[in-house]
């Protein structure tokens, strides 16, 4: 049964209210504003029909009390009172009441205004959640084409998919390190896997060439950042614009030697710090058609000399903190533990 709360300072006009309702409803009763908020926090009423002229707080200071409140505000609130002044109804309307009833009460009108009131609030808590589900469905999908957008990047490159899992991974777990919060985390982790998708714009004979880059291909190579933010460039998306960040200047340097603006500091933006130290230490640690795979302590003595020259100074201490979880990452995700179909898809 819906639940109801009556609100009146007086017993005779609760005893027919009671009257009038208690075959249909559950009802809650009380005698004052202030004993009223605090059964509406208690009970999450479905409706309250509220009294206006109360000792105390008034009716129209309770529906303000309750609009106020996120945790009370969607309750429809029905004013009852024998003031009936076209400037009192507008009044309530004005605090938020979704109807007012005059006394003396008509039985058959109070129910047909409670009936009409709890139907449409039906109606709008159906509403909200089909527009919830439509948004998590759009959400699910627009994570998944940009899963397959930063592999498809992997795939160009001597790379694979499991690359941009582990150093995505690796990325949250450094951010958690440092205190971002969750929604920061869940941002970091769906934006670094796009990090080097401008590799779709390197020519293949550049990205795909065993040996050694000559400088006239580094030139073209260091072009990749700038077309992965024109690619992810999207002014009504946070997530492409964390992801176009990100892409833009992950080969910066603290010292200001990276590229493609030699930016250095915190003028490089936090989360490109921590893809960068991600992305190398899985670079270094992941075994390439040019490359033998380094050794962990190898690596990590790497990360320490480069402290303050390639990565922030203020991310080495917490990556070292994180390493036990950062070297589960690794082994859950190595090379030959996991096919490309098993890959993980992130929750919006």
């Amino acid at each position: 049964m819906p639940t109801i709360l009556i609100v009146d300072d007086t017993t005779e006009n609760l005893i027919v209210l009671n009257q009038i309702l208690r075959s249909d409803y559950a009802l809650t009763v009380a005698k004052s504003g202030e004993r009223a908020l605090q059964l509406a926090v208690e009970t999450q009423p479905d409706l309250i029909l509220l009294d206006v002229v109360m000792p105390g707080m008034s009716g129209i200071d309770v529906c303000r009390a309750l609009k106020a409140d996120p945790r009370l505000r969607h309750i429809p609130v029905i004013f009852c009172s024998v003031l009936g002044a076209e400037h009192e109804e507008q009044l309530g309307f004005d605090v938020g009441a979704v109807d007012y009833i005059t006394k003396p009460l008509s039985p058959a009108l109070v129910r047909a205004r409670i009936r009409t009131h709890l139907a449409l609030q039906d109606q709008n808590r159906a509403l909200e959640q089909m527009v919830r589900k439509r948004t998590r469905d759009l959400a699910e999908k627009r994570l998944e084409v940009v899963r397959k957008l930063g592999r498809a990047a992997e795939y160009r490159d001597n790379e694979t998919g499991l690359h941009v899992v582990r150093m995505s991974y690796y990325s949250r777990t450094l951010g958690a390190s440092l205190g971002l919060k969750e929604a920061e985390l869940d941002r970091l982790l769906q934006a670094a896997p796009m990090h080097d998708v401008g590799k779709i714009g390197i020519p293949d004979s550049i990205l795909q060439k065993p040996g050694k880059l000559d400088e006239a291909q580094w030139v073209i190579m260091r072009k990749h950042p700038e077309i992965g933010a024109h690619i992810l460039d999207s002014p009504d998306d946070p997530l492409l614009q964390d992801a176009g960040i990100i892409a833009l200047n992950h080969h910066e340097k603290w010292d200001g030697s990276g590229y493609p603006n030699r930016r250095a500091g915190e003028e490089i933006p936090l989360f490109a710090r921590i893809v960068a130290l991600a992305d190398v230490f899985d670079a270094l640690t992941t075994a390439r058609p040019y490359k033998r795979a380094w050794p962990v302590p190898e690596a990590l003595s790497y990360i320490r000399g480069e402290s303050g020259t390639h990565f922030d100074p203020r991310l080495i201490p917490r990556f070292f903190d994180a390493l036990p979880e950062i070297l589960e990452i690794k082994q859950r995700y190595a090379e030959d533990s996991v096919e490309p179909r098993d890959l993980p898809t992130v929750t919006p």
